[in-house]
């Protein structure tokens, strides 16, 4: 297994406030979802734009939503034939649109 580049302390730091700032942000969209201030769809149009709202997965996303838990989303998610491992940018057309299927029905 190869190792990771050399990195100066400075380039270290720089990249360790980079992962912060993005877990932070993920943490907050994951709380706007779970309030109901930012709906999924909006979410997702986020995820198209933006990397590192694309980044983040799908299971904990739906997990975020209100009246969805840890097994009612993993549930969903084999219903609709997403991998646990996906992330949003990753998802298709046809994922989404039977994702909100589910959803609303």
């Amino acid at each position: 297994m190869p190792l990771p580049p050399a990195l100066s302390a400075d380039q270290r730091q720089a990249a360790l406030e980079k992962a912060a700032i993005a877990r932070r942000l993920r943490a907050e969209l994951k709380e706007k979802l779970k309030m109901g201030s930012i709906s999924l769809t909006e979410l997702l149009r986020q995820a198209d734009a933006d990397e590192i709202v694309g980044k983040m997965k799908v299971l904990s996303v739906l997990e975020s939503l209100p009246g969805l838990g840890k097994v009612k989303a993993r549930r969903l998610m084999g219903e609709v034939g997403i991998s646990e491992t996906r992330r949003l940018h990753g998802l298709g057309d046809q994922q989404r649109k039977r994702l909100f299927e589910k959803l609303s029905g």
